[in-house]
């Protein structure tokens, strides 16, 4: 079966009919193994308008060496750090004007995709490949947002019920 790698082109050109207009992709998600995932896509994003938004670690200080990319506090669930990566969302947001958030989550990547959403936008979540056997929590938030819902195990089907499954990324 297909992975996500040559869905995700096939999904958002769903969001453009016709193909006529260039597309904006924010690329949202939280450093690390987030990142590593969404990475996998970049044959998909390279000749496309982008840009990432995420938190600094390691390998999103690199990225940003060869990519556009804003950096946003990390929300590590707590209610002050959200606000403010909500407000920081808001302005790389608006600045920007990306037409579809693609994200693997985690918190970082939540308020970008719901101020997307607000202003008709769409969002497009892969659930973690580490998330075999049950959800995440970020999956559990961006399920009731997100436009198209991508898992990488079939057994997460299960528990997202419009999701669609077409392997994982590595």
């Amino acid at each position: 079966s297909c992975k996500p790698l040559c869905a995700v082109p096939v999904l958002v050109q769903a969001f453009q009919p016709g193909g006529i207009t260039p597309m904006k992709i924010c690329l949202a998600c939280s450093g690390g193994g987030h990142l590593s995932e969404l990475l996998q896509l970049e044959d998909f994003y390279k000749n496309k308008e982008h840009f990432f938004l995420t938190f600094r670690r390691p390998n999103s200080e690199e990225l940003s060496k060869k990519e556009k990319t804003y950096f946003v506090a990390d929300p590590k669930r707590n209610p002050i750090r959200l606000l403010v990566n909500l407000w920081q969302s808001a302005v790389v947001f608006f600045n920007e004007k990306p037409d579809v958030v693609l994200t693997t989550g985690a918190g970082v990547a939540f308020p970008i995709a719901l101020i997307a959403k607000i202003f008709g936008k769409k969002v497009i979540y892969i659930e973690s490949f580490c998330r075999i056997t049950e959800p995440s929590l970020s999956g559990k938030l961006f399920y009731h947002i997100s436009d198209i819902f991508l898992v990488q195990w079939p057994e997460m089907k299960k528990y997202f019920k419009r999701a669609e499954y077409y392997g994982g990324v590595f």
